[in-house]
């Protein structure tokens, strides 16, 4: 099974940071309980691969110009992005804090150039074959004696 989480418990590091909603004592030791949870859950034979996808302030304001020019793009659109936009370095900076103090060898981070769409999803198309064929993947044994069965009419 593939599960696919979208910021999840990283907001605990960053937004939480950036926006000063709790003391630094206590955000500072989240990255601490991020890493106990993810070695529990590769413990327990959950493999981990995170991605940050890192685009350019100038790319993010392309995307977002582009947004507005186009009505089919509006829905992507919130006039909040602006407002989170003035804490470019902020989150930045809290972003790298959060990769470098959870990028372990039992759940790393991948940082992918993401301003190319393309070459985001090269990147981590092939980092998830890398990591499935290091698997090894199987399908599980199938109960013994369903070479005897038939399916009645």
């Amino acid at each position: 099974m593939i599960t696919i989480f979208n910021r999840s418990h990283y907001e605990d590091v960053l937004i939480v940071r950036v926006k000063s909603l709790v003391p630094e004592a206590v955000w500072r030791h989240r990255y601490e309980m991020i890493n106990e949870f993810e070695h529990m859950l590769t413990l327990n034979h959950t493999t981990v691969v995170k991605f940050f996808l890192y685009i350019s302030k100038d790319e993010q304001k392309r995307r977002l110009e582009s947004r507005l020019e186009d009505p089919n793009k509006h829905w992507k659109f919130s006039s909040s992005d602006l407002k989170e936009r003035a804490y470019w370095e902020q989150y930045h900076q809290a972003f790298e804090d959060a990769i470098n103090n959870c990028s372990t060898d039992y759940a790393p981070w991948y940082v992918v150039p993401a301003n190319k769409k393309w070459y985001r999803n090269l990147v981590i198309a092939r980092t998830i074959a890398d990591t499935l064929a290091a698997m090894n993947p199987q399908f599980p044994e199938a109960e013994p004696g369903l070479a005897d069965l038939v399916v009645p009419d």
